[in-house]
């Protein structure tokens, strides 16, 4: 049954309610509040249903048929909720805004707030990851992007040119897990956003004025980015329902403050999680990670996928680490206060949005805490941010709120004792209640002279007087006793005065509960007012506890400070990987990188698993700590600031897209040398692969000739062609290395050490062997090759110039190649490198479509 086929002239009061509520919220399911249970009606429980695997029911509301149903207990909503958000669905809670027993009719019910999976606050979060949310606003001639992480109040905008495939890498690059644009965005992004980059976008174009929150843009010029972030906040008053003020002041993003690369950077340099298995152990976070907090753990890894370009600020993070490793004893007092202190940041969106419970307050008391003497170890440090003290909102806490207060607020047990006078005088009543049991049976027994009288309590009939079939002849009428319950054992009594008691009692308990509840969202009230001086704490917090850590990870692992040149000169003396190095310990073999002012492409050759990737990585590793503000892992390091870094490393199909391995390599080079600048670094590793060895040697040497000659960035390029290595007598400013082996007895050791110069034979066969290939493969591979060997020592070797097999010299063509005809017209000159390499790709296709004709 659907909603749109009911006749709602037959429905009941509720479901016509919840009809009424459904209509403002088509894309989103309703949780219910009905009693002790959240429900779900029509389409939203069959969903429901079918993803929660709960059972399907039906509930009557007027119709002939009962309306398909399903629903979750109120107390334990949070992980049915969850998962439904991890899916990627948006839930409406449906609250019941009045008590039912005060209720004149039907229970007003309504939308407290819209969980989505970019909003959400919840403890599902994991603490170490920024949640953000985002939006795009298509001008037609530019996009306007802002995304902010609701959790922490962080929030960021800049604007692209109108391009969809920069967009498209914009959204990937800043990890936005929820989007909303606006109508005129293509529906080709949306698409590609939903299916490729599992991003949840709502198409929307409501832009909201609201002075409340002129703080986040007050003092933004840019009227696109101002329309830009009003539309994100727009959905936030939507979806939220409640205050906003955690939220900062925009960043606006200017790129050139940051190193840049690409999401296939990030995951090929292992920066945050590993390529096998997607976990962060054995990524660089991993390793770098030794902060006490998850704010500090949050704020390491935002700075590792932005790293600085500002000298001045670098600098200023090194001179941090420095002194940090000099006052060791002080960077471990420091560290000892940090792990005390808790999740700040999230803790002020709690209070701002108000869900803080006990707990939060106990969190946050216990943090301020350790705020004095943080300040005053920063003081010796001469570190040059302070924290601000917050001395009467922990006073508040420390007077107000019970050590052992409950998670939930309407149980009582919040609000210590002393803090409100009348909440101390009914507990006083309350605790009475046993002194005034045992009174009253010792007044009774000697009034009655029945000496095993008792006084006692259940919640079912209160407080009673027991007495045994024995002595029930001994009640005299004068007694005022009132039959309740009559036991096997005996008769239970009440009187008039006893119930009077009663009521006194029970009263003050409920009033105990309601009285905290007040005191509680009254203190809660009163902290929103430290928001902002709490998230500024909070903030300074974070990069102290990531200083900490670096300095931490510096001082176990010998790292070095690095040394800032103008000069574009990279000298690195014994590099090393840090993760490899940590996880392998013994026998790791340093390398050196050393480029010049006359070196700007280094050629590396050399067999597989002999480290030639590895030597790569580290070396845009090291950049990227560098950039940090990290010291490195090397004796010494002399480099310059980089401004984009560009990676190809390892060869992968992009299945989603169904394109080959050769396809994106193709646009990653293209990605790169149509975005680097001389600033640059690039890494290539085994460039070519993908296609024919003619085709990927051609292509390899056109890529490394453009780079030499035009953009002149710092490239490192592995290749199995060894042809390739003529080019050093071409290109001044290219050198070759190899990775060494040494060959003894027919066996070969790979010594992993750097070298200059071309390698001079190639290991493939060997590496075959170590990976077990069966010994008669091993053996038929060698006499293969033995006649490949023979058959090429008199054919002329690969050189710059030869960009296709030469003709036989003995074999004339009867007709010339359509190949031919077409490089006859094209201009070279005029053609990006990305055509080169299309033109390239069509070229070998009609070679291969004229030998198949021949051969007809």
């Amino acid at each position: 049954m659907k909603r749109s086929e009911v006749d709602k002239s037959k429905l009941s009061p509720m479901m016509l309610q919840y009809l009424k509520i459904k209509e403002q919220y088509e894309d989103t399911i309703l949780f219910y509040r009905i009693g002790d249970f959240y429900e779900m009606f029509f389409e939203d429980a069959i969903t429901a249903s079918r993803e929660l695997e709960l059972t399907l029911t039906g509930k009557s509301a007027g119709l002939e048929e009962r309306v398909p149903m399903c629903g979750v207990p109120h107390h334990a909503y949070q992980v049915y909720l969850d998962k439904l958000i991890d899916k990627g669905y948006k839930v409406a809670i449906v609250e019941q805004l009045e008590d039912p027993k005060d209720a004149k009719g039907m229970v007003d019910r309504g939308v407290i707030q819209v969980v989505t999976k970019g909003t959400r606050l919840d403890d599902s979060l994991a603490s170490g990851d920024n949640n953000y949310v985002g939006n795009v606003y298509d001008f037609e001639y530019c996009y306007g992007i802002s995304y902010c992480d609701v959790s922490t109040g962080y929030f960021y905008a800049f604007v692209i040119d109108h391009d969809s495939n920069l967009l498209l890498k914009e959204i990937a690059n800043r990890g936005i897990i929820e989007l909303i644009v606006n109508s005129p965005v293509d529906r080709g992004v949306i698409t590609t956003l939903r299916n490729l980059y599992n991003v949840v976008v709502t198409i929307r174009d409501d832009v909201y004025e609201n002075d409340d929150y002129h703080f986040v843009y007050d003092d933004v010029s840019d009227v696109r980015i101002v329309t830009t972030i009003k539309h994100l906040l727009s959905y936030l008053f939507d979806t939220k329902k409640g205050e906003l003020r955690h939220l900062q002041h925009v960043e606006l993003v200017n790129e050139q403050n940051f190193l840049l690369f690409d999401v296939h950077t990030k995951k090929n340099l292992e920066l945050t999680e590993t390529i096998r298995t997607g976990d962060r152990t054995y990524s660089l976070l991993w390793l770098l990670d030794q902060t006490s907090s998850a704010m500090g753990s949050r704020f390491l890894k935002y700075n590792l996928e932005n790293p600085l370009t500002d000298v001045k600020q670098i600098e200023r993070r090194y001179d941090v680490i420095e002194k940090l490793l000099t006052e060791f004893i002080l960077k471990d007092e420091l560290r000892e206060e940090l792990k005390g202190v808790y999740d700040l940041e999230r803790l002020s969106s709690r209070i701002c949005y108000g869900n803080l419970n006990a707990r939060d307050m106990i969190q946050l008391r216990n943090s301020l805490s350790h705020l004095p003497k943080i300040d005053e170890i920063l003081k010796e440090l001469q570190y040059d941010k302070s924290l601000e003290p917050l001395d009467n909102l922990y006073d508040l806490l420390s007077r107000a709120i019970n050590d052992d207060a409950p998670q939930t607020l309407r149980e009582g047990g919040l609000i210590k004792s002393g803090y409100n006078a009348e909440l101390d005088e009914l507990r006083s009543v309350s605790t009475g209640s046993k002194d005034f049991i045992l009174q009253m049976e010792q007044q009774e027994r000697e009034r009655t002279g029945i000496k095993n009288l008792k006084v006692g309590y259940n919640k079912v009939f209160g407080y009673y007087i027991e007495v045994s079939k024995g002595s029930v002849p001994l009640i005299k009428e004068e007694f005022g006793y009132e039959r309740k319950q009559t036991l096997t054992t005996g008769e239970r009594f009440v009187t008039k005065w006893l119930k009077e008691k009663e009521n006194i009692i029970l009263g003050a308990e409920e009033k105990i509960v309601q009285l905290e509840y007040q005191l509680f969202m009254d203190i809660r009230e009163k902290t929103k007012q430290y928001i902002h001086t709490i998230q500024k704490n909070a903030k300074t917090l974070a990069e102290v506890d990531m200083m900490v850590s670096l300095a931490t990870v510096a001082s176990e692992n010998g790292y070095v400070r690095p040394v800032i040149t103008k000069e574009r000169v990279v000298n690195i003396k014994d590099s090393r990987h840090p993760v490899v190095e940590k996880v392998n310990q013994q026998d790791y073999v340093p390398n050196d990188i050393n480029m010049g002012k006359d070196t700007n492409i280094l050629l590396i050759t050399g067999p597989n698993m002999a480290g030639k990737s590895t030597y790569m990585r580290q070396f845009a590793i090291i950049v990227i700590m560098a950039q940090i503000g990290s010291f490195v892992p090397a004796k010494s390091c002399t480099m310059p600031i980089f401004d984009k870094i560009f990676t190809r490393i390892g060869a992968s199909d992009d299945l989603v897209s169904g394109e080959s391995t050769f396809m994106v390599e193709m646009k990653e080079a293209n990605n790169a040398i149509s975005s680097a600048t001389q600033n640059s670094l690039i890494l290539f590793d085994e460039l070519g692969r993908g296609t024919a060895t003619y085709d990927g040697m051609s292509i390899a040497q056109a890529i490394l000739e453009y780079i030499h000659d035009k953009i002149k960035a710092k490239t490192l390029f592995s290749t199995h062609y060894h042809e390739l290595t003529a080019l050093a007598g071409e290109l001044k400013n290219l050198r070759n290395v190899h990775v060494s082996a040494v060959e003894e007895d027919g066996k070969i050791t790979f010594l992993h050490k750097i070298k200059n110069g071309a390698v001079d034979k190639s290991y493939g066969i060997h590496v075959a062997s170590l990976a077990n290939l069966p010994k008669t493969i091993i053996d038929r591979a060698n006499d293969i090759l033995d006649v490949y060997e023979h058959k090429n020592k008199d054919k002329p070797t690969f050189t710059q110039t030869s960009l296709f097999l030469p003709v036989d010299e003995e074999e004339e063509p009867t007709k010339e190649s359509p190949a031919i005809e077409k490089i006859r017209e094209i201009d070279p000159i005029t053609m990006t490198p990305l055509e080169a390499l299309n033109f390239l790709y069509e070229m070998k296709q009609e070679i291969i479509k004229s030998d198949e004709q021949k051969g007809d």
